[in-house]
């Protein structure tokens, strides 16, 4: 018997196990493949704010940075590599929002030589994503398995039938869900990085058209969140790598000139993201219950939340698109303050606001 069963071992289910592990849990994790295969292990792992004039993502981002950073340091300071990031504008609109972000930033800006575009500076990092995953995985027990079964049954939940678990929480990315629940919709989208060689020296974290990490024994990271079309488990053709390898290298070229530029080593996987682009965190509504309740109002704006029949012990944590590991360790955190003191979880991050639209619409 577990005391926490995480189903998807990306960022997002390795940063529930440490956090978890932490408080002296029995934890395990599941995922038929291993620990970052997916989109996590193709993840750049920049750690960096959203940079735009407003909004709710922009405040969760900037809170998750915060965090995220500190806790990076203190807990895997050995994985985390510090580095001063150079967000350059892509247009006139992106200009402008880096201008209304530092007037309204609270994050100490930094200055670079070339005032010719653009930019904002702060300083911030990268983790080795594959790493940080097994590391924050490490005191959990991993189960190389796929879940097809999952049910609860007299106050445990009941896992391929071979294990139980008092808890669950779904890390499952993009890719089918376990629970079939017609208001839970996730896109995904296909993430490319390469690894490059070139006698190019870039001592920076750049963003812009694609992100590129500072120069490391000679080979520096290009990656994006790169193609919303192509998914493996629907698309009809097969993704080509070739053609991808070459509009990062072109994207790549805008920013920086890359010389004797040769790529190394591929990384690829699917990522996720919700439709409202904020990550989704917390219990999960049993929406054939909740309809039948007559009781409740479900076609107004302000639903009552409180009121839902949520799944019992049943949790998700997905949605965080391109800012994986900048959210991961800060939702692991409100999950884990939800599920062992019942702290409640903003209703802006719960799945619950995905059932209250689809209730409206009818």
């Amino acid at each position: 018997m577990y005391d926490v069963a995480i189903i998807g071992a990306g960022i997002n289910g390795c940063s529930v196990a440490d956090a978890f592990v932490g408080e002296k849990k029995r934890v395990a994790i599941f995922d038929k493949e291993g620990i970052a295969a997916g989109g996590s292990g193709a993840a750049g792992a920049f750690i960096s704010p959203k940079f735009s004039k407003a909004g709710e993502l922009k405040e969760l981002l900037h809170e998750a940075f915060v965090f995220s950073m500190a806790f990076y340091e203190k807990n895997f300071a050995h994985i985390l590599t510090k580095a001063q990031l150079v967000h350059f504008a892509k247009n006139a609109e992106d200009a402008e929002a880096l201008r209304a972000y530092k007037l309204t930033t609270r994050l100490e800006l930094l200055e670079l030589e070339d005032e010719s575009r653009e930019y904002v500076s702060i300083n911030a990092g990268l983790v080795d994503a594959k790493r940080m995953c097994e590391a924050m995985a490490k005191s959990a027990e991993f189960i190389k398995e796929e879940v097809v079964s999952l049910v609860y049954d007299d106050g445990v939940w009941l896992i391929n039938g071979d294990y139980s678990a008092k808890e669950v929480v779904l890390a499952t990315g993009a890719y089918a869900p376990l629970i079939k629940e017609p208001y839970i919709q996730l896109r995904g989208v296909w993430g490319h990085r390469v690894d490059v060689k070139t006698s190019t020296k870039n001592p920076y974290s750049i963003h812009q058209f694609v992100s590129i990490s500072p120069s490391s024994d000679g080979v520096l990271a290009i990656g994006a969140t790169h193609n919303v079309h192509y998914h493996p488990q629907t698309s009809q053709e097969p993704y080509d790598a070739n053609a991808a390898r070459e509009e990062l290298l072109e994207k790549a070229s805008r920013t920086m000139v890359l010389e004797d530029a040769q790529v190394v080593k591929d990384y690829m996987g699917l990522r996720s993201g919700s439709f409202d682009y904020l990550p989704m965190v917390g219990p999960l509504v049993l929406s054939s219950e909740t309809l039948r309740n007559g009781s409740l109002r479900l076609k107004v704006k302000n639903a009552e939340y409180e009121n839902f029949t949520y799944y019992p012990n049943l949790t998700m944590i997905n949605g965080s698109g391109g800012y994986g590991f900048v959210l991961a360790p800060y939702l692991a955190q409100i999950l884990k303050e939800h599920i062992l003191s019942g702290k409640k979880i903003n209703e802006r991050l719960s799945p619950a606001r995905f059932f209250a639209r689809w209730a409206r619409r009818g």
